[in-house]
């Protein structure tokens, strides 16, 4: 019983914890090459409450995967700025939307 408690309690936890992720792609201009992209990767990789980094140098995009709170749209956009970058576009996407 005090296992399928815990199973049960372990799964609520990581629902309630993916509910309140929030995917945000950023459009970036200045990236032209490998550098740019581990550059934002590591940058965002830093700051709290980021869970998942994607950057594509093909598409010119960051998409970052976050907690509720934080980090919040203007940190996202000062971390590109401080990284020596441009944010173009910032779009906070659905979770649908995001995981396809």
């Amino acid at each position: 019983m005090k296992k399928f408690l815990l199973f049960t309690l372990i799964i609520a936890l990581f629902t309630s914890l993916s509910a309140k992720a929030k995917t945000i792609e950023v459009e970036v201009h200045g990236m032209t090459c490998a550098f740019c992209v581990d550059n934002l990767n590591r940058k965002f990789n830093k700051m709290e409450g980021v869970l998942k980094v994607q950057v594509s140098l093909k598409t010119k995009k960051v998409r970052i995967e976050t907690e509720a709170e934080l980090p919040t749209i203007e940190m996202i956009k000062q971390a590109v700025l401080d990284a020596g970058f441009t944010p173009i576009k910032v779009t906070v996407l659905s979770n649908e939307k995001a995981k396809k």
